[in-house]
């Protein structure tokens, strides 16, 4: 949770440029501070140095998959209060039990109608209408 006063910060770790516009122009829109990464392999040192209060997390990534990202983020003590929101193109009920059990605190199947979206952004900082 942002203290009081700051900008929730939120890190996208998504490798496809048009979707990363896409939640680029929402966060800006709802007021957030963002960060953005393109590869898995990328994510977990960008994590560790921004601490960010939601991690909008594709399954899908170059390198390292958002899964292993997620269950290295929830192995981390120091990372625990960080919200994890994966996000897939796979929206299969297998792929969401997955990564709902590795420690995901929501998860969001692609391509996402950005009122839905929003409303699980809000739902995981705890800002704005639920």
């Amino acid at each position: 949770m942002a203290e009081a006063g700051r900008q929730p910060r939120v890190l996208v770790v998504e490798d496809e440029d048009n979707i990363a516009i896409a939640l680029d122009y929402l966060i800006t829109r709802e007021g957030y501070a963002h960060d953005r990464v393109s590869s898995g392999a990328e994510a977990m040192a960008r994590i560790r140095a921004t601490h960010p209060d939601l991690v909008l997390l594709d399954v899908m990534l170059p390198g390292v998959s958002g899964y292993e990202i997620c269950q290295d983020v929830r192995m981390d003590p120091g990372l625990a209060d960080v919200k994890i929101l994966m996000m897939t193109a796979r929206g299969s009920a297998m792929e969401r039990r997955k990564g709902l059990a590795l420690g995901a605190d929501g998860f969001i199947a692609k391509p996402f109608e950005l009122k839905e979206l929003r409303a699980e952004v809000r739902r995981l900082l705890g800002s704005g209408p639920v």
